[in-house]
């Protein structure tokens, strides 16, 4: 086999308490790629898109992995990869995660599975580098893993795949971009001790109700002391859309990632629905572009096209 083609679905990172270490996968929308071996021990990219992503490797985030996965390789090969992207970068649903991992798991299915899921997200991190100008894990995480993923460290890297309840996403994504390099700058530097305390509670409750299935508790634990009160002012709307999903069913939800999307869950698809339409007779009126996604959380991360 000397070409793989694959679906890199989008991803939910930080939700809401876990900031840069809690992230989960959607079933919908996904990018596709096409990795094919090549005889120069170089990256090629190839864009079948309008987004205009740039084409030399060390500066396209799936290219940049791709380059970390050859120096790991003893072999005078390469990979040339074919990208059609469905997941706007800078939507804050893990557009960049998506090339980064997508390109990494289907060069490794071409060299018979020779690297582990945790050293897939190594190399798929040093992608996401390009896009944020920080390696981190927990949009590239679910993507390898699948489902629900809780990075307790990254250096040394250590990835927990969690259990969780069935469970729906609706995800309004405003056609506006908000770089993750600039939101992280927005960042305070330092936090009050009893707000980091509150959070640190909040990870250990979601996580714990993820496990058992508790949605009331997952719901209690879906609150944040410290990242979106300072991210919500550059989202139109994002109180409105939050207060009155709640008030429709939902369990929580928050800042999808850096933003501008916002997302919320929900035990089932019924209420899901119900979101979808709540978010749509928010934005609609306010005359701004938008699309809107209604998802199961994923067991599957990138997935092989048949």
């Amino acid at each position: 086999m000397n070409q793989i083609s694959i679906l890199s679905p989008a991803t939910v990172a930080n939700v809401v308490c876990g900031f840069d270490c809690l992230g989960f996968a959607l079933s919908a929308p996904c990018d596709e790629m096409t990795v094919r071996l090549i005889t120069e021990k170089n990256v090629r990219i190839v864009n079948l898109d309008d987004f205009n992503l740039p084409t030399k490797p060390e500066k396209n985030v799936a290219g940049a992995a791709l380059l970390s996965m050859l120096q790991a390789v003893d072999g005078n090969f390469g990979f040339e990869v074919e990208i059609t992207k469905h997941i706007k970068p800078g939507s804050g649903i893990g557009s960049s995660a998506a090339s980064a991992a997508g390109a990494v798991i289907a060069a490794n299915e071409l060299l018979n599975e020779r690297f582990s899921r945790l050293e897939l997200v190594e190399f798929a991190m040093d992608g996401e580098k390009i896009a944020s100008g920080d390696r981190h894990a927990d949009n590239v995480a679910p993507c390898v893993f699948g489902g629900f993923t809780l990075v307790r460290s990254v250096n040394p890297l250590d990835i927990i795949a969690l259990d969780f309840p069935p469970m729906f996403v609706t995800i309004i994504h405003p056609q506006i971009e908000i770089k993750t390099s600039d939101a992280r700058k927005m960042l305070p530097a330092e936090v009050p001790l009893k707000d980091a305390i509150r959070q640190w509670s909040n990870v250990g409750a979601l996580v714990f109700g993820l496990q058992k299935g508790d949605y009331k508790l997952i719901s209690r634990a879906l609150e944040d002391f410290i990242v979106e009160s300072v991210r919500k002012s550059l989202i139109p709307k994002f109180d409105e859309i939050k207060r009155e999903s709640l008030k429709a069913g939902a369990l929580g939800g928050g800042i999808s990632g850096s933003g501008p999307s916002i997302f919320m869950l929900s035990e089932n698809s019924e209420t899901a629905r119900k979101i979808e339409n709540v978010m749509q007779s928010i934005y609609e009126p306010a005359q701004t572009d938008f699309n809107i996604y209604v998802s199961e959380i994923s067991t599957e991360g990138v997935k092989v096209r048949k």
